[in-house]
């Protein structure tokens, strides 16, 4: 029987908020995208949630398909001049970015906490 308390929200409402996957009040992360050591809440540690490149590599991808299009579309609909195109189009990558790294690293880590049993995971093991 599980003596910590559980979150009654849904696991992507609290990751989306940035909230701890397990009781859904203390906070995931330490800083903008760093994420704290473990639950102030209820203690949870989430050493274990190592998310590495996963989130750049599920904004990237769409990313990409959206600038290429997007430029492409503007290119040909306003024939604007290329100075244009190259401050335009790294702002909006770079906004893009900032405002989806938090949500995503944030899910990931809850989908880890939710299939994987990260709190009992030997390191040493795997060497």
């Amino acid at each position: 029987m599980d003596t910590y308390p559980q979150t009654s929200e849904s696991l992507a409402t609290v990751a989306l908020r940035g909230c701890c996957p397990r009781c859904g009040k203390g906070r995931l992360f330490d800083g903008f995208i760093k994420i704290a050591d473990k639950c102030d809440s209820c203690g949870l540690s989430f050493a274990g949630h190592d998310t590495g490149d996963g989130p750049a590599f599920f904004i990237i991808l769409p990313l990409c398909l959206i600038v290429a299009g997007s430029a492409l579309w503007v290119d040909l609909t306003f024939r604007p001049p290329m100075w244009v195109h190259m401050v335009l189009w790294p702002i909006f990558i770079l906004g893009v970015t900032a405002l989806a790294m938090r949500p995503i690293k944030s899910i990931m880590v809850a989908l880890q906490y939710r299939h994987r049993d990260v709190e009992n995971y030997d390191d040493s093991a795997q060497q």
